[in-house]
């Protein structure tokens, strides 16, 4: 799925509207605790600026419900992105009108302009399927992309944390853009390299590394990925519907009780196409759902009163003999409830497990996420070969489902 980037097109004397995600993690006075999403869009941005272009930045970040609401306001990306480029960042007060129209005209070569929360206008995030069956919610998005279109003299999608959704900016701004070039930054182009090309021409053996709290988040996953892995490991609370199925007692362990026989069906499916799904053998188990509970290691059934919290000690030792020789690795997941100590323990010997195998040659992808924030927390994310930016998109991605803004973007 060769996709045209921002290197295949002319800038010069351009003004290029980029969506990205800075979507990024704010304190209670509105500083930046985590700026990794915006110096991630850095490349993409300075080979603009470098090739003579201007820019009209734009993002959402959080949830504002369709209004302004300073909390979510994209000012403190502004400032950062400023320090971090080395120059003023144009902040615009919206994302329409005339006020924007007019900093966007002015721009001249070079100039960045941030624009504010796309979200502050609930037009931004009109489902498509709504607007198909209500002529009015139709027209209120497609003016609000009509007004962000007629910026730009060309489009760049780098937002892969959104690039599953079909957003005004994502998806109805390019449309309204299909004279114009329309292609991918960096950043999407390294997610699709990755999520896909290598999944999809995996290296054997090839495991997946499946963790997190339910099992229907990952059916999709589990289906796609089982005719091309040669061996899926199961941990979390996604563990606990799969040990029911298998006929264990689970103790008061989360469980959709609504897809245990879904989870038995996939243990089957996945014999017949020749892999292997594991789970845990050993599991930690507490009384109280808070860190350092009073806590121990059972293996087999979990008495009534007690709660699976993370992968035990003999299953950490097995998943990471199954990882030493693995070629290709994909983990979407915690093992446990890794923001608890010391249940934080199976998640962090999955993530050096595969930081080892990529030292011995494996190619490692982490699906966003949860799994992603533990391999950055313990430091590991230059010893694994990819960390995507995507939590929801990275999953859909490896579900195997096909994203709408990658296809109006121009191919190779």
């Amino acid at each position: 799925m060769a996709k045209k980037t921002v290197a295949d097109i002319n800038v010069q004397g351009k003004k290029v509207l980029m969506r990205c995600d800075f979507n990024v993690p704010l304190d209670d006075n509105g500083n930046i605790t985590n700026d990794a999403r915006i110096t991630k869009a850095l490349p993409t941005i300075k080979h603009v600026l470098d090739g003579g272009g201007s820019l009209i930045l734009m993002s959402h970040l959080g949830r504002p419900k369709g209004e302004r609401n300073d909390k979510f306001s994209l000012a403190p990306v502004a400032k950062r992105l400023s320090e971090l480029l080395g120059k003023d960042v144009v902040f615009a007060g919206d994302c329409i009108g005339e006020e924007v129209e007019q900093k966007a005209a002015g721009l001249k070569d070079g100039d960045v302009m941030l624009l504010e929360n796309l979200r502050f206008h609930k037009e931004e995030t009109i489902k498509d399927k709504a607007a198909k069956e209500d002529a009015e919610l139709r027209k209120a998005k497609d003016d609000f992309a009509k007004q962000i279109a007629k910026l730009a003299d060309a489009y760049v999608c780098d937002a892969f944390g959104t690039a599953h959704r079909d957003n005004a900016s994502m998806y109805t701004v390019p449309c309204m853009m299909e004279d114009k070039p329309r292609v991918s930054g960096f950043l999407i182009e390294k997610e699709i390299k990755f999520l896909g090309d290598t999944v999809e021409a995996a290296e054997k053996p090839f495991v997946a590394i499946l963790g997190g709290a339910k099992v229907s988040d990952k059916i999709g996953v589990i289906e796609n990925l089982m005719r091309k892995v040669d061996t899926i490991l199961i941990g979390g609370a996604m563990a606990y519907t799969f040990a029911k199925a298998k006929g264990n007692k689970i103790g008061k362990s989360l469980c959709e009780d609504d897809f245990v026989e879904k989870a038995s069906t996939l243990v089957e499916e996945a014999k017949e196409v020749g892999c292997d799904i594991l789970l845990p053998v050993d599991t930690v188990v507490a009384q109280e759902f808070k860190a350092h509970a009073e806590n121990k290691v059972v293996e087999g059934d979990i008495e009534d009163d007690w709660e699976g919290v993370d992968i035990g000690p003999k299953t950490q030792e097995l998943f990471a003999d199954k990882l030493k020789n693995a070629k290709t690795i994909v983990w979407n997941g915690p093992m446990g409830v890794f923001e608890l100590e010391p249940f934080d323990k199976g998640t962090k010997a999955v993530a050096r497990a595969v930081a080892d195998a990529t030292s011995q040659g494996a190619r490692s992808i982490i699906g966003g996420g949860d799994s992603a924030s533990a391999v950055i927390g313990m430091g590991l994310e230059d010893k694994v070969s990819h960390v995507s930016t995507g939590g929801g998109a990275s999953l859909e991605f490896l579900e195997g489902k096909k994203f709408k803004v990658f296809s109006i973007l121009e191919d190779k």
